[in-house]
């Protein structure tokens, strides 16, 4: 009865083989041999070899570029952020612009620029951490103010609502804490952080600043917030929100389909619109509730 046999010989360690092919016909066996030529392994394979020296002067120079342009990237940020607040401290006291105005503009430009300087750093896992530095100086700094340590009326009067040194440790604090949180956690590959900024910074600020003088149509459940503050919150934070998407997928960092990211901006934006009108700002502050709310919502609408 006719059959197939296929017996595998024996091979040294590190050696393959090719096999030995039987092929039996009753009554009489014929056997078909291969010549037995060992494969080659690869040279070095599975073992760790060592950079040539070429390639580790070329990894050490691309870290300390990358170092060098973080560090410069941080430096720059930081005197920008000084300046914003130097240059609108200098037009409130030539009575050139409101307090309040000049309070929600640095509230609107401070996150806006900052997530538009985020670019110029490196491409390196790191430079969010150099980034980051801008916020955490920012937020040692209204810590150090607002409990008295030292002294600055300028940025007082340029960043709370009636001048007092106490209110740096509520709004303030918290926007920074969030501009923190979002340059850790977010960074410029993720729409999730880039929507709430965008949100806090654009939405919230312009819904103050358009409120406070054509809002004289009170909402029915929060007498201190108006129609044209909310449309105003949702019109400007869908705008800032699409703006910088759209500024980061231009560097390559984000890649959107964007029909359907117009449709989830939008919901994102009426949630975080619906959260800033709700009475609670002495519970929670604006500038925890909405970039919060809207985290949540473009979790669950982004899915990721």
């Amino acid at each position: 009865m006719p059959f197939t046999e296929v017996s595998l010989p024996s091979s040294p360690p590190a050696m393959v083989t090719t096999p030995v092919v039987k092929i039996a016909v009753s009554p009489s066996i014929l056997t078909l041999r291969f010549p037995l030529k060992p494969l080659p392994i690869p040279s070095g394979a599975g073992v760790f070899r060592r950079p040539s020296p070429l390639r580790l002067r070329r990894i050490r120079s691309t870290a300390v570029a990358a170092w060098l342009q973080d560090s410069g990237a941080t430096v720059a940020v930081l005197a920008g952020a000084y300046s914003l607040v130097l240059s609108f401290d200098f037009l409130t006291k030539r009575n050139l612009i409101e307090q309040n105005l000049s309070r929600k503009l640095v509230h609107v430009l401070s996150g806006v620029l900052f997530m538009s300087s985020w670019p110029i750093f490196s491409s390196t896992t790191g430079a969010r951490y150099f980034a980051a530095i801008v916020p955490l100086i920012n937020c040692l700094r209204l810590v150090a103010y607002g409990l008295g340590l030292f002294t600055n009326e300028g940025l007082i009067k340029s960043v709370t609502r009636e001048g007092k040194r106490e209110e740096l440790l509520r709004g303030p604090l918290c926007y920074v804490l969030v501009l923190l949180v979002c340059t850790l956690f977010f960074w410029r590959q993720s729409p999730i952080g880039i929507v709430s900024l965008a949100m806090m910074s654009g939405g919230d600020g312009f819904a103050d600043i358009v409120g406070r003088r054509f809002g004289t149509l009170k909402l029915p459940y929060n007498k201190r917030k108006s129609w044209i503050g909310s449309i105003s919150m949702f019109t400007f934070g869908f705008l800032f929100s699409i703006g910088m998407l759209y500024y980061f997928s231009i560097f390559g960092y984000i890649h959107l389909e964007w029909m359907p990211v117009i449709e989830k901006v939008a919901i994102i934006s009426f949630v975080a619109t619906m959260v800033e009108s709700l009475p609670i700002d002495e519970v929670v502050d604006d500038n925890i509730s909405v970039p919060l709310s809207s985290m949540l919502t473009a979790f669950l609408v982004f899915g990721h």
